[in-house]
């Protein structure tokens, strides 16, 4: 079949089944990872991503043309961005978003700006863009777009073009990057992408029905059921017993009202109007909590908890037209959870399951700075012991996450707002994190003030949480953070997953591999002779200070073997064992000068 233009209903349907082509092999995604470790997780993170995004798309009710369908995905992808390749799948299509913003429907030459625009806008968001990954598949098959509409008004025979070159420029990563062709994979990130684009061409091609995929049971099946012990959550207050929703009183719930609309600026009487997002969200706060507000030229996301709707949709209309408004009465919530001897709101059925979260942090209402403390810390860890180590350091908030599950943008926006401090520090403590950190304190812009310190590792965060002092200024704190993350060398113990050949090292199945700070530097078949090859790596002058993290699965008589073997090869260094109970790592090490 053809067609010579894509509409609203047509962008949603093919939307749909790229998330649910993505979905169906994001296993094989996960399974691309470099390093042959068992987590592997950039199918999982861009699954969850698109599930975001599919989730507020469903939500808004499947109305209105290309321009304002795509807005509503991007700001759910946007807010729901796992992981350095959701980061970047979220910026790939708020450029789109913004591209066809004022479209109802899209022709060839249109479509394919709307691709190029997103590869631009992804391109700038990302400090150091690296070739050979999803970006470079993006922006061949962009570029070819752009190229190719001139030669045809067909949007299928357009998409046919587009999926080939990304295949193409997939199959070509490996050239651009070595080590994928040191270990024989494409991209992992650009594979997924590829997935989303096949998903496109299926539904363009056949007009596919594309929401069969997405079921509760295949939600469950991969990406929620056996993650969501890591999902990221607030672990400052600990759980107390019984139900939650029996040790509140209905009527303690002070803004009752949970409301989430969009304005749409470009439409209304009040089409132009200057908009002040820090006034707005003061205005807010007046009657309400809980306060999220994402803005950009055409749209305002608004998401509050108050006690007086109308003045919030009147304090609305002043900037434009209010559309997709959901409003919810959170005290009948609350008496219908407890008449039905429930513990906790059922979870929303979206098209593929989030894990759920274990606790929540209100956000707080505005303060007035100087009722604000002059410093909020954040961090990222995996392990319970992890956890209590940053919170003895001074840390307010601990999102569980780590290698394993990577907390999303809309949990760093939800944390950072959940402190009353004038500045707030993140710690992410994985590479793989940083950039959706970085995107929250791009959203927060003008509302919070935010630095993101780029720690790789758990012990960078803890290194640079130490050098922290409450009585210098955001810069010397920020240089002093920065200067200890690079004193600190980082050692991981973990095992393979699969064969594999990386550098000089043939890594077999279920052997140990030692990672020191990125890169594969020791493998046995035994897991004390891994750690021994590692440490023997790091231990350069051997008075060095090195700090143990204890995984979940390192036994007490391992961990014994080690330090005695440590006190009698390393008897100069100064040893600290801590029980950190992360998982899949059975042991961290931390060495500083």
């Amino acid at each position: 079949m053809s067609k010579r233009s894509l509409n609203g209903t047509d962008f949603s349907a093919m939307v749909l089944a790229g998330a649910a082509q993505l979905q169906q092999h994001a296993e094989h995604v996960n399974s691309l990872n470099v390093f042959p470790v068992p987590d592997g997780d950039t199918g999982t993170n861009m699954n969850l991503t698109m599930t975001a995004g599919v989730a507020e798309l469903t939500r808004s009710g499947g109305s209105g043309g290309v321009g304002s369908r795509a807005a509503v995905l991007s700001k759910g992808l946007l807010m729901g961005a796992r992981g350095n390749s959701g980061v970047i799948l979220s910026q790939l299509f708020r450029g789109f978003s913004r591209y066809s913003a004022s479209y109802e429907e899209l022709n060839t030459i249109q479509f394919a700006s709307a691709l190029q625009s997103g590869v631009d806008t992804a391109y700038k968001a990302v400090v150091k863009p690296v070739e050979g990954t999803i970006l470079t598949v993006a922006k061949e098959a962009a570029k070819h777009a752009v190229h190719y509409a001139r030669r045809t008004t067909d949007i299928v025979e357009l998409m046919t073009e587009v999926l080939a070159k990304a295949k193409e420029a997939l199959a070509h990563t490996p050239e651009q990057l070595p080590v994928l062709k040191q270990v024989g994979v494409v991209d992992s990130g650009g594979q997924g992408l590829v997935y989303i684009y096949q998903g496109f061409f299926d539904y363009l091609s056949n007009n596919i029905h594309a929401a069969a995929p997405f079921t509760e049971a295949r939600g469950q099946a991969f990406g929620s059921e056996a993650r969501t012990e890591s999902h990221p959550v607030f672990k400052t207050v600990p759980e107390a017993p019984g139900s939650a929703q029996s040790r509140l009183e209905t009527e303690d719930i002070e803004f009752l009202y949970d409301m989430e609309f969009f304005i749409n600026r470009q439409l209304g009487d009040a089409k132009g109007t200057r908009f002040d997002e820090n006034q707005f969200r003061q205005a807010l706060a007046v009657n309400g909590d809980s306060i999220i507000v994402i803005a950009d030229d055409e749209v305002i996301k608004v998401h509050v908890h108050s006690k007086a709707p109308g003045e919030v949709l009147n304090l609305a209309l002043r900037y434009g037209e209010i559309t997709q408004i959901h409003i919810l009465n959170m005290r009948e919530q609350h008496r219908d959870l407890l008449s039905a001897g429930m513990d906790i709101a059922p979870a929303p059925e979206v098209f593929a399951e989030i894990p759920a979260e274990k606790a929540w942090v209100a956000e707080p209402a505005v303060q007035p700075a100087d009722e604000m403390a002059p410093y909020g810390f954040i961090a990222v860890a995996s392990g319970q012991g992890i956890a209590d180590i940053f919170t003895s350091l001074g840390v307010d908030a601990v999102l569980s996450g780590g290698q394993t599950m990577n907390p999303s943008t809309e949990d760093f926006v939800n944390a950072i707002n959940s402190i009353s401090a004038q500045h707030v520090f993140v710690l992410p403590n994985n590479s793989n994190i940083v950039l959706a950190a970085q995107q929250a304190r791009d959203l927060l812009e003008g509302e919070r003030s935010v630095t993101v310190i780029p720690s790789k590792s758990i012990p960078q965060g803890i290194a640079a949480a130490f050098a922290f002092q409450e009585e210098e200024s955001v810069q010397i704190n920020t240089d002093s953070m920065l200067a200890a993350v690079g004193h600190v060398k980082t050692g991981q113990v973990t095992y393979a997953v699969r064969d594999t050949h990386f550098d000089d090292l043939e890594i077999k199945a279920g052997h140990y591999i030692g990672i020191e700070d990125s890169k594969i530097v020791s493998t046995e078949e035994g897991l004390l002779q891994t750690c021994e090859s590692l440490l023997q790596k790091m231990l350069v002058s051997g008075d060095e200070i090195l700090t143990i993290l204890t995984g979940e699965e390192a036994s007490k008589d391992d961990t014994l073997l080690l330090s005695n073997w440590l006190k009698e090869n390393y008897p100069d260094a100064e040893v600290e064992v801590h029980e950190g109970g992360q998982p899949i790592y059975y042991y961290l090490f931390s060495v500083e000068s």
